[in-house]
């Protein structure tokens, strides 16, 4: 039981560093899809979209796959963790957040959201 208590934080930064590649690739493709079909702004923020709930989503699966017991909490932990990351990111790198204390719940509820569902499917 021990090992089982040490290995879940293990798990969970191996379902988080999947999320990140995850979003990379998904953003590639969607970079690729940008430069080719000159998608509209607001075509590429549910393209964000799509690329956060999937990558919560699989790294939710991957949280519960491995931890075994209450997965709907450590995939959601996962996806909380996820935004949580990608929010302080944003911080350092924009100096401060433009997208308005709407824009961030509606991103927090998709990635924490999208993360439960994924570790409840596994």
């Amino acid at each position: 039981m021990a090992s089982s208590l040490k290995s879940r934080p293990l798990s969970l930064v191996r379902s988080l560093l999947f999320s990140y590649i995850l979003t990379g690739i998904l953003l590639l493709a969607l970079s690729f899809l940008l430069y080719k079909m000159k998608l509209s702004r607001s075509q590429v923020r549910m393209g964000v979209y799509a690329v956060y709930v999937l990558s919560c989503l699989f790294g939710g699966f991957l949280a519960g796959k491995q931890i075994k017991n209450r997965r709907f909490l450590w995939g959601g932990l996962n996806g909380i963790l996820y935004f949580a990351l990608l929010f302080l990111l944003s911080l350092l790198l924009n100096q401060g957040f433009h997208a308005g204390i709407p824009g961030i719940l509606l991103n927090f509820a998709l990635c924490a959201g999208s993360g439960t569902v994924g570790g409840m499917l596994s």
